[in-house]
């Protein structure tokens, strides 16, 4: 079965701070597709500064830089099948808990959640997704 690669640069998400895409979109020969989503902090899109006070302001922010990201593609962040949130104080678990929550109504996504020493821009949460097209 052979796979076609294709990246995806999306106008609605800030720009990558580095050398790598947005995303990128593997398609497998007519047996379905996976967009594999870079991490986002919690940048916003129009001026391209951190946004969000809190921990949990700050993973909403991620998660609608992820939806973005995936609209470029033709995809949608409901159809995530696993995501991984990075967080620089495991103490906000709950906090950001509650925010992710907001964005699946039912059957969320697979996840991982990981403590680390810190995050680029000086962030608190950084989030990626692997998404079902």
């Amino acid at each position: 079965m052979g796979c076609e690669r294709k990246t995806v640069s999306a106008p609605g998400a800030p720009p990558a701070i580095g050398p790598y895409s947005h995303a990128v979109l593997a398609d497998f020969a007519g047996a379905g597709g996976l967009l594999f989503c870079s991490g986002q902090i919690p940048l916003d899109p129009r001026t391209g500064e951190l946004a969000g006070e809190t921990p949990a302001e700050q993973a909403r922010r991620c998660l609608q830089n992820l939806a973005a990201v995936c609209e470029a593609a033709g995809a949608d962040l409901a159809r995530a099948l696993r995501m991984t949130v990075y967080l620089t104080d495991l103490a906000w678990f709950a906090e950001v808990n509650d925010a992710y929550a907001s964005f699946f109504d039912e059957s969320p996504p697979a996840r991982v959640t990981v403590g680390v020493s810190q995050l680029p821009r000086g962030a608190y949460v950084e989030i990626d997704a692997t998404v079902a097209l």
